[in-house]
């Protein structure tokens, strides 16, 4: 294989056997390869899911599960078949883990979000920052219930698998830990703009009215956007790297949370999801900034404490194994003279 060698050394990040050692450009292709595959699945599954929509009639959650289950099997799908295919797999492993390790990972993703979330908030209501309405439980609970099953197969899913799972593991197989961070980020800054211009595309062939292309959704300030966005990703890849045996879990759980956590808060009222908070687009910026920073600096305290219980245990088994030297000299048996 052009451009790359075999690593016969094993590392515990996920790899087993001979491991390819790639260029730094063939890494990048790699990342930008699995930034293609989302692109393309969140782009042609909505407009193929919303076209398939309107033919079956489909209304409701009904009608924004299809694309979103047409962007999963796309992006999962793709994700896979480049895996199986010796010249993209790399090797470092996505860090999906058996089930079991995934639904522990999952919920302590999910749950490390909501609690910082939780925190930031409040700390925001306690300064006046934040105004609630009434709470309906039976509405909230059917959203809550509803916006999950979407927002996994049409966001969370999909883009950690394609993002911090492909594009991180691609990067990791050639650079250290804030290169693959940084760059997998600005791959996922890339998607957004990407995926527009497939949908456009798609929707013109399907005969659906194309939506505008660009790099922000309508009506956002571009900075403002790309700065969350930028956050975000930094915090899903603080996710994948949390340890485990199925870190990419953990980062699928961070990300419905926030969508989840949003999507109440910030949008409740416009999207009935029963409960809902009224706050200043500039308390709002810093609020959901400083939840993410916080949930971030969780997830890299974790991962800091965990080696250094590691390092300090191996510490431990190898003086057990060592014989102190006076031990070992009254053990040796002394010469006799003849």
């Amino acid at each position: 294989m052009a451009g790359t060698s075999v690593d016969t050394k094993s590392s515990g990040s996920g790899t087993t056997g001979a491991r390819p050692v790639v260029s730094g450009w063939g890494a990048w292709g790699r990342a930008l390869l699995g930034g293609t595959v989302m692109a393309v699945a969140l782009g042609a599954g909505n407009a193929l899911g919303e076209r398939l929509a309107r033919a079956l009639g489909a209304d409701g959650w009904a009608r924004q599960l299809l694309p979103a289950v047409l962007v999963s099997v796309v992006a999962v799908g793709g994700v896979r078949a480049l895996r199986s295919a010796g010249r993209w797999a790399g090797g470092r492993r996505l860090g999906a883990g058996p089930p079991a390790a995934a639904v522990r990972a999952f919920l302590g993703g999910l749950a490390v979000t909501v609690s910082c979330a939780g925190l930031v908030l409040g700390a925001g209501t306690a300064a006046g920052w934040v105004r609630w309405s009434g709470l309906d439980p039976a509405a909230l609970g059917a959203f809550l219930t509803g916006n999950a099953l979407v927002a996994v197969l049409l966001e969370a899913l999909p883009e950690e698998t394609t993002l911090r799972g492909q594009a991180w593991a691609a990067l990791r197989d050639r650079f250290g830990g804030v290169v693959s961070a940084l760059g997998t980020t600005v791959v996922f800054l890339l998607v957004p703009a990407a995926s527009t211009v497939v949908q456009a595309g798609t929707a013109r062939v399907v005969g659906e009215d194309p939506p505008p292309v660009g790099a922000t959704p309508a009506g956002q300030d571009p900075s403002a956007y790309l700065v969350l966005l930028a956050v975000f990703g930094l915090t899903l890849v603080a996710a994948r790297t949390v340890p485990g045996r199925a870190p990419l879990w953990a980062a699928i759980g961070t990300h419905l949370a926030f969508l989840s956590v949003n999507r109440v808060v910030f949008e409740g009222r416009e999207r009935a999801a029963g409960w809902s908070a009224s706050v200043a687009p500039a308390h709002a910026a810093v609020l959901e900034l400083g939840y993410l920073v916080l949930t971030a600096a969780v997830f890299v305290g974790t991962r800091w404490l965990s080696g250094r219980m590691r390092g300090r245990a191996a510490r431990r088994s190898v003086a057990r194994t060592r014989i102190p030297t006076s031990t070992a000299r009254s053990a040796a048996p002394s010469g006799s003279s003849a």
